[in-house]
């Protein structure tokens, strides 16, 4: 017979998110503690935003590692297993390890997966060969290696047709790199291309008009409304869909860095909670599950019409502290969230413009000054500061 936990709050995931939310309501609500339970498979933690960094030289992965064991805050239980299914009208759920949990109030807070297989001939060729990624702690090393042994000739940088972390940081790497050529005296001899399933730069004018300056000024070519299909490491060739003709074109590249396409990860999509894209299915601003009023659901394996980012779930969190809370108390889900994201865009080694804005693509910017305009203290911000306010604010439940 299957073991049976009860808990009055289970958390699934221990990303961002999850932890968040988990130290946000164990510190709100003392009743709470000992009856919450974050359930993942990961032994590690990853601030993943800093991997931009690494794959551009200017930071070492391993000051992007903890041992997930050491961020879960006390009070809450950490089961190192992994969800396979959701009873919602039970309010149950199953393990891999064949254990069922109830709950009166869940939390979905499951991320979304890399889906490496979804171009043809990636997986085996992303690490090797000036094939790299920055979207893994396993591969993210092999980007900066590609770009220190650069020669010359064509360096393509992708972007997939599907929601990804962080919209920026496919372009970002690219940002990077071209600055690195320059140092070694490769860039004259090479071209820069920018192949995006997008139909622009950006989705903000504001800051959209800053990085269309970035790509002139870096002499980058834009390929848009291109979707990457495969790769043939053998032969150094790539092929692409043009999502407008749906004509197929093949071109060589010497280094090629990859943005997997990602989607909502299949325990989700293959549930009652999911909508038709397989994302959990949630009010925009209250973030409670459209169909099940006891389940939340939070970060990037939802629906949310906004990016996929940890800013964004730094606001997330409060609101759904918040409405989880209140719906224990039996009183109005009153906390709304605004759709609040930001991408801090490194446009170059001391450069940053940082991009914040809500769900109608208004800027809500931090600082007193155009945000839009690359700036040196920006970078400073991003590589300093923000991983200190990850580590020790937001996963601490205390921003």
């Amino acid at each position: 017979m299957a073991k049976q936990v009860h808990y009055t709050v289970v958390i699934v995931g221990a990303g961002s998110a999850g932890i968040s939310v988990a130290a946000r309501i164990v510190r709100a609500s003392k009743r709470l503690r000992g009856q919450v339970a974050i359930i993942d498979p990961a032994s590690k933690h990853y601030y993943q935003p800093l991997w931009t960094l690494v794959g551009g030289g200017a930071a070492k992965k391993e000051e992007s590692e903890r041992d997930l064991s050491s961020l879960i805050p006390a009070g809450v239980d950490l089961i190192c297993d992994a969800v396979t299914m959701f009873q919602p009208e039970q309010n149950t759920l199953s393990t891999r390890q064949g254990t069922i949990f109830s709950y009166d109030y869940l939390v979905v807070a499951a991320g979304l997966q890399l889906d490496w297989e979804g171009v043809k001939g990636l997986k085996d060729a992303v690490g090797k060969d000036g094939v790299c990624s920055n979207y893994s702690y396993q591969t993210v090393e092999s980007t900066w290696e590609a770009i220190q042994s650069f020669k010359g000739g064509s360096a393509i940088f992708t972007h997939p047709n599907s929601p990804v972390k962080c919209g920026g940081a496919p372009q970002k790497i690219m940002y990077l790199a071209d600055d690195y050529f320059r140092k070694l005296h490769v860039r004259n001899q090479s071209e820069i291309i920018f192949a995006s399933a997008k139909g622009s730069i950006f989705d903000v004018p504001t800051y959209a008009n800053t990085l269309n300056n970035v790509i002139r000024r870096k002499n980058i070519e834009t390929r848009y409304k291109h979707n990457l299909m495969e790769v043939r490491a053998d032969t150094k060739e790539v092929v692409f869909e043009n999502l407008d003709t749906k004509e197929q074109v093949v071109w060589k590249y010497d280094m090629l860095h990859v943005t997997p396409p990602m989607k909502a990860p299949d325990f989700i999509a293959n549930s009652a909670l999911a909508d038709t894209g397989g994302w959990v299915d949630v009010d925009p601003f209250t973030l409670a599950h459209k169909r099940y009023p006891t389940i939340f659901g939070i970060g990037d394996c939802t629906n949310l019409p906004t990016s996929k980012t940890g800013a964004a779930i730094r606001k997330q969190a409060p609101v759904l502290e918040k409405n989880l809370l209140a719906l224990i108390d039996g009183t109005p889900l009153a906390a709304k969230y605004n759709g609040y994201t930001s991408c801090p865009l490194v446009t170059g080694y001391n450069k940053l413009v940082l991009a914040e804005f809500d769900y109608n693509l208004t800027p809500c910017e931090t600082f007193p000054f155009d945000q839009s305009k690359e700036r040196f203290s920006m970078y400073l911000l991003k590589r300093e500061l923000l991983p200190i306010l990850y580590w020790n604010g937001m996963l601490k439940g205390l921003m």
